[in-house]
């Protein structure tokens, strides 16, 4: 067909299929696609694979927490084979949409989806074609022509009249594979399959540090259950001297996974995108924090849990983030979490939500899509004070997690070390790190680690970083930047050595990571302007102006707005 546009969806892990999906639905068969899959699979992307899992990993999602896909998780279930199952002790007479699942067995799903996405396709006529083995290499808009070449394998070109770019996450390797011991992140977890008789220290304590904890005690220890059922840990004869030091800012580990009211981040309370633009246009172009947190989050509050509203409804943002941070600083960690594993008990037992922390990760989510048009002040409040809250709070671990570190604690294995804001990780070359940090009481402490993991999860990584030069060289992408509100705000942060830039018009910007998109997630030039070509949904590289990662109710919500432009 003479009208044909061709298509390149460069990733096919989870984003490029909620892609793929949308073309599928569209119903429109004047399109060419071409998915490029670095890997031998489609769909499980570096979460659900064997880059980012092992068996004892598993997803801190339920199925009715998903996007809807073709088959639900539980039908699916059904058709897995008995040996699969068994590996992985699921009983499916008892498996229902509540439970969670290993995030290998989830990968299978993710792949299995694809492979009945395709199928449609072809049903319906659309054309396609899968080239697995396939790395994007670079990418060169040729203006000119209006079409955008991309490079596979760092020799062949392939011509497209849109790009979607969904190449997923990146772990940037600075000092591993040089020095012994040490590892710029744990994935992929197969490479922690170690036995150690010394301590660990572990950068952070998310969800991406309780991989490398559930990796590192199976190595060195087994997990058993008392006559009471409690779960108890065992360390190995050859690893009478292994231990899990977590190192973290605040010293505090992470919330855990509780029931959901509405399990698809969404709400019915929520203010709607014409209520944020009537805003946003109000407000001399700038969205206010303070706006978003009122309707987005105390105001759902006030219908579900009005005795909580009533402690928080005079707060401002700082103060309410202040109250519930107090409450942690005040408690020990693991006491805090054998508190809030027995609340999730009961809140999963009773399907009942622990509804503050719902609407926080709502509020995340409600956030996402417009930050771009938060003033650079309240892109440093959101920085600050709410984006370390909802860390701990909505990067929820799962029941079994909890019960590990609790049995692990028990045990005398895992440690949690406050090291504050000004710490440091230096590498040694002989093996491991040094961890410099100012304990509680001001003692400046050094302390070397034959081993070093770090765990802090998927950095926001620069605009240098960018993978594909040719975006870079050709000035086809640009920073992405927030301006400031207030001149004297912007003056006084340069001042202070801030991120901060002022433009010839004499506005000050503060720059945030990552390139600069609009609302459709098409890439921006220097000059402002949007490519119609180039799409972006590689979350670490648009993190400035996507700060929350949520997932596959990301790749849901990012591949609609994308649909949604391009069949304009």
């Amino acid at each position: 067909m003479e009208n044909t546009k061709h298509i390149g969806i460069l990733g096919g892990g989870p984003s490029g299929l909620f892609m793929f999906k949308r073309f599928v639905e569209s119903g429109k068969t004047d399109f060419e696609i071409i998915i490029f899959e670095r890997k031998k699979k489609l769909g499980e992307g570096m979460p659900y694979s064997h880059e980012g899992a092992n068996d004892e990993h598993i997803t801190n999602v339920s199925s009715n927490e998903i996007p809807n896909l073709v088959t639900s998780l539980p039908d699916w279930i059904k058709t897995v084979s008995k040996d699969t199952l068994d590996k992985y002790h699921i009983d499916v007479e008892r498996f229902n949409e509540y439970k969670v699942l290993p995030r290998l067995l989830f990968g299978q799903y993710l792949t299995d989806q694809f492979d009945l996405l395709q199928k449609q396709a072809r049903e319906k006529g659309l054309k396609y074609q899968v080239h697995y083995n396939s790395e994007v290499t670079d990418i060169i808009d040729l203006t000119d022509r209006e079409l955008v070449a991309v490079e596979i394998n760092g020799q062949d070109k392939f011509e497209f009249d849109h790009i979607f770019i969904c190449t997923g996450h990146q772990w940037p390797h600075k000092h591993e594979g040089k020095v012994p011991g040490y590892f710029d992140s744990p994935y992929p977890p197969v490479k922690l399959a170690m036995k150690l008789d010394h301590p660990v220290a572990i950068k952070g304590s998310s969800l991406t540090a309780v991989d490398a904890i559930r990796t590192l005690a199976r190595h060195n220890g087994t997990f058993a259950r008392d006559g009471q059922g409690k779960l108890f840990y065992r360390l190995l004869d050859h690893s009478p001297a292994f231990k899990l030091v977590l190192h973290t800012r605040n010293g505090f580990l992470p919330a855990v996974r509780f029931h959901l009211e509405d399990s698809h981040l969404s709400n019915d309370s929520l203010l709607d995108k014409e209520q944020i633009s009537n805003h946003i246009a109000s407000n001399e172009g700038f969205l206010s924090l303070d706006y978003i947190f009122e309707h987005d989050f105390k105001r759902p509050i006030k219908e579900k849990e009005p005795e909580f509203y009533d402690q928080i409804k005079e707060m401002k943002l700082e103060a309410f983030v202040a109250a519930m941070m107090e409450l942690r600083e005040r408690l020990d960690p693991f006491e805090l979490l054998k508190a809030e594993y027995a609340e999730a008990e009961r809140s999963i037992r009773r399907k009942r939500s622990i509804y503050w922390k719902e609407m926080l990760g709502v509020l995340s989510f409600a956030l996402n899509y417009p930050a771009k048009y938060l003033s650079a002040e309240d892109m440093q409040r959101l920085q600050k004070t709410l984006s370390p809250l909802i860390s701990i709070v909505i990067a929820y671990i799962p029941q079994s997690s909890g019960e590990e570190l609790l049995a692990l604690r028990q045990a005398g294995v895992l440690d949690l070390i406050p090291v504050g804001d000004h710490s440091l990780v230096e590498a040694v070359n002989d093996g491991g790190a040094i961890y410099h940090y100012t304990d509680e009481s001001g003692e400046a402490i050094s302390a070397h680690f034959n081993t070093y993991i770090n765990c802090v999860g998927q950095p926001h990584l620069a605009f240098e970083d960018f993978p594909f030069k040719g975006l870079l060289e050709n000035r086809t992408i640009s920073p992405a930047k927030l301006k400031f509100q207030s001149v004297v705000e912007g003056k006084q942060a340069l001042a202070e050595g801030k991120n901060v830039i002022k433009d010839p018009n004499g506005d000050y910007f503060l720059k945030v990571s990552g390139i600069t998109i609009n609302d459709h997630f098409q890439v921006v030039d220097a000059y402002g302007a949007f490519n119609d070509r180039i799409y972006i949904m590689a979350v670490p590289y648009i993190g400035g102006y996507n700060p929350d990662y949520s997932g596959l109710d990301f790749s849901e919500a990012a591949s609609a707005a994308i649909i949604k432009r391009l069949l304009a």
